[in-house]
């Protein structure tokens, strides 16, 4: 065998030695894109869909919170509400009894004014009686009656809280007197009564009548010397 022929054997074997796929482009351009996908993209593609699963569970989880934490606001606005509706109640209730003492304290306040100019013609008719001579038998007898049926009749008042304002010798009180005048009295304290033209009467210690009185005037030579 020639050297020629030797060579040729020689380049045949290395031909035969070369994929098919080294020799043909097309065929090599399809393997290497049939070749499979490297370990990398396969965790990146499994990891995406779990990415996706996982955004709707969070976002549900945000809806639910929302929602609770509203109904609990909702159950704090009804809490308030009730508590300031019991507070109300209680306060209704507390106007309505203190109304209804008053009632009962004061329902017979316009019967007491009525009854008032009784005790003052009983009084009277005591007073007129008074320097009379006790050897008068009727005078006497009627000056008895009239004090014994005072009596009766204030004491009947007294059962009911009702009482007499007689405010002589004590300071002038605007919210329980009435001053009719004033008048110059040495011998008394300056704003003091001295005199009750008619007597008052209170209620449950609220006034009915005001008393009728006179008023010792201050002294006014006393300012003067007081000044100079």
């Amino acid at each position: 065998m020639s050297a020629e022929d030797t060579r040729k054997e020689h380049n045949e074997d290395e031909l035969k030695a070369v994929p098919e796929d080294a020799l043909d482009p097309a065929r090599s351009g399809r393997a290497g894109s049939e070749r499979k996908p490297e370990a990398g993209s396969e965790k990146a593609e499994q990891a995406e869909p779990q990415a996706q699963s996982k955004q709707p569970e969070d976002d549900q989880g945000d809806r639910e919170a929302g929602e609770l934490e509203a109904l609990q606001g909702q159950v704090a606005e009804q809490r308030e509400l009730v508590l300031r509706t019991q507070a109300e109640m209680q306060n209704v209730r507390r106007r309505a009894e203190i109304d209804v003492d008053k009632a009962r304290k004061f329902a017979l306040e316009k019967f007491v004014k009525e009854l008032l100019p009784i005790a003052d013609s009983l009084e009277k008719a005591v007073e007129s009686t008074e320097g009379k001579t006790s050897s008068d038998e009727v005078v006497a007898s009627i000056r008895e009656g009239a004090e014994m049926t005072l009596n009766l009749f204030m004491n009947s008042l007294e059962k009911f809280n009702v009482k007499q304002v007689n405010p002589v010798g004590e300071p002038f009180d605007p919210q329980l007197h009435e001053a009719m005048s004033m008048v110059p009295a040495p011998d008394a304290e300056p704003n003091s009564v001295v005199a009750c033209i008619q007597k008052g009467y209170t209620l449950n210690e609220r006034l009915v009548r005001p008393a009728m009185v006179v008023v010792a005037r201050p002294d006014d030579s006393a300012k003067i010397d007081e000044q100079a």
